[in-house]
């Protein structure tokens, strides 16, 4: 008797490894790996097509996109801007993302107050981002906008992610997109001066700490994000993504001591210098 499997189920299971930061698992079924490796010295003995290798692609080519070359043109663009209204014009006119023509409706840049002490940096845009035009308003925004409330943060945190374009089929952002992005999104601490940063989710964590760990062994840790020139220097703390808690109930304590540990640090009276 075969069992049905809930597809959701099999999803949430696998985000949470994805999450905790697994990148391998071991197979269903035993496999003869001696086998494999003698079938395939075999094939190697037989005479072998000539076959024309195509051209290498270009160092930092990505996508069609070089993004090293698109990483340089938004930080001219990022740079050229003296507030944010102009920054978020600037990401809707940029056009060295390639998450830009693989469906996403518009650019979702931001939401929150200017002069927020503290900023929310998440992963990328979802379908309810994506259709609204602002970042964190689908489920998980949600509980992030009732966690902040109760924290007392949520009329100090400004919101925005590390890519401005929804992935197709809500997957993470990779490395290369957030790559080119990061300019942006420097730009904008530069323009908010937050105290401190929190980042949801192990993609955010990865991309704006250069961290490898997931997000499992981040959180709950106090870092210094750093500009790309050194220049700026703000306290981060990684915590859970809201997405992950709606998956995962029972972690939500954790994103809460999270929380906690933010705002006493944000109120922490200041040392006489």
């Amino acid at each position: 008797m075969s069992l049905a499997v809930d597809p959701r189920a099999v999803e949430s299971l696998l985000a949470f490894w994805a999450d905790a930061g697994v990148e391998a698992c071991y197979a269903d079924e035993p496999i003869d790996r001696l086998a494999e490796g003698a079938a395939l010295l075999r094939a190697r003995s037989q005479p072998q097509p000539v076959v024309v290798a195509a051209p290498p692609p270009r160092p930092g080519a990505f996508g069609g996109i070089d993004i090293g070359a698109a990483a340089a043109h938004a930080r001219e663009l990022a740079a050229a801007c003296n507030d944010l209204e102009s920054l978020a014009a600037a990401i809707a006119a940029f056009d060295g993302c390639p998450l830009k023509t693989q469906g996403a409706k518009q650019a979702v840049f931001s939401r929150g107050p200017g002069d927020a002490p503290v900023m929310v940096v998440g992963e990328g845009p979802g379908a309810e981002e994506d259709a609204r035009g602002e970042p964190f308003v689908g489920r998980a925004g949600q509980l992030l906008d009732r966690m902040l409330k109760a924290a007392g943060l949520q009329e100090r945190a400004f919101i925005t992610n590390t890519v401005f374009w929804r992935p197709p089929g809500n997957r993470t952002p990779t490395p290369q997109e957030q790559a080119v992005c990061a300019p942006f999104v420097e730009r904008a601490i530069a323009l908010v001066k937050p105290r401190l940063i929190l980042l949801v989710g192990g993609a955010s964590a990865k991309s704006m700490l250069k961290r490898e760990e997931g997000i499992l062994s981040l959180r709950g840790r106090w870092f210094e994000w750093r500009s790309e020139d050194g220049a700026i220097e703000v306290p981060a703390l990684p915590s859970l993504h809201p997405a992950f808690l709606l998956r995962q109930p029972a972690a939500k304590k954790k994103a809460w001591q999270d929380l906690l540990m933010l705002a006493e640090r944000l109120d922490r009276p200041e040392r006489p210098h």
